[in-house]
């Protein structure tokens, strides 16, 4: 009686998953952007503040919050702490109460305070214009360096959130793994004429057009050069009631 061969056991090979961009073509890189720059020409942040200070203090309290949750805790701050100086000598437990309402507020007044103190003794109580400078401090890293740069010393920097990651790899505008990749693709694939608005363009595109769950793409005025594979149409409209009803 021979014997028979098992073959051995092969498990199903899974589909791969279906990409929902392809990479923006070059020639459409620009248009893309212009059509952001002419809906929007003079994009701002979004958050309140009077100073270069105030921005970098702002930036840090925004981290995995929204602006407005920062905006509604920061004026009372702000009039308690206005300078680097009065921000170090509030501390870290009187500035916690300002700002309770917002995520991670108590590592955030830990690194306010910390960071409102190295000011002083590092820098006569001004903010560095140098990015290494301004990553020495606690709580920035190179996102709200990013930030503090553009924003307050008009350098063309891309400040990468989760709007403008999301943005970049759904588009196929600058497609990458990492917020730096993303980054690095931003940097190098927008013109220089359009670089130093570009950021606000792009989070602002992100927070209310180009959404996290469901884009609407039927209002995004760059969709003719978007990459993204399954676009959402307009919503039915409801029937209008007959005769009153």
């Amino acid at each position: 009686m021979s014997e028979t061969t098992k073959k051995p056991r092969t498990r199903p090979t899974k589909r791969p998953v279906r990409p929902t961009a392809r990479r923006m073509a070059a020639a459409d890189v620009a248009p893309f952007i212009a059509a952001l720059a002419t809906a929007n020409p003079a994009p701002e942040t979004e958050l309140v503040y009077a100073d270069a200070f105030q921005l970098l203090v702002a930036v840090v309290l925004s981290a995995q919050t929204t602006d407005a949750a920062v905006n509604k805790a920061t004026p009372a701050l702000f009039k308690a702490a206005p300078t680097p100086a009065a921000m170090a000598a509030l501390g870290e437990a009187g500035i916690a109460p300002f700002i309770r309402s917002i995520g991670l507020w108590q590592a955030k007044a830990k690194n306010v305070a910390a960071l409102a103190a190295r000011l002083v003794a590092d820098h006569g109580g001004a903010v560095p214009s140098d990015r290494a400078a301004l990553e020495a401090l606690p709580g920035v890293g190179r996102k709200t360096a990013n930030v503090v740069l553009n924003v307050a010393f008009g350098e063309a920097t891309m400040a990468v959130d989760t709007h403008i990651f999301r943005l970049g790899n759904r588009t196929g505008l600058a497609p990458g793994r990492t917020t730096r990749a993303v980054e690095d693709g931003l940097v190098a694939r927008i013109p220089p004429r359009y670089l130093r608005d570009a950021h606000h363009w792009l989070i602002l595109h992100g927070r209310y057009v180009c959404k996290a769950r469901t884009p609407e793409c039927w209002r995004c005025v760059a969709r003719e050069w978007c990459r993204y594979i399954r676009k959402t149409p307009a919503p039915a409209e409801k029937p209008q009631p007959r005769n009153g009803r």
